[in-house]
């Protein structure tokens, strides 16, 4: 009996499937990521502009208490 025959090392279909669904998973991450920092720039952009707003109303209605107070106070 002699050596026993030295195969050569392969990948089989089954690890080459598994690579190629981890490159599209890590592709898909990173899509994934990409997307959530887009809407988290505009949620904070939203955030701004409702505090704008916001701060537009006080200033309004403050605007208008003290122009009443004004008005009612005697010269």
């Amino acid at each position: 009996m002699g050596e026993e025959p030295r195969y050569e090392r392969f990948e089989c279909a089954p690890g080459l499937r598994l690579e190629a669904h981890e490159r599209v998973s890590a592709i898909h991450h990173e899509n994934l990521s990409r997307r959530i920092a887009r809407l988290e720039e505009g949620l904070d952009r939203l955030e701004r502009r409702l505090w704008l707003t916001v701060y537009g109303v006080v200033a309004v209605i403050l605007a208008q208490a003290v122009q009443s107070v004004l008005v009612v106070a005697p010269s």
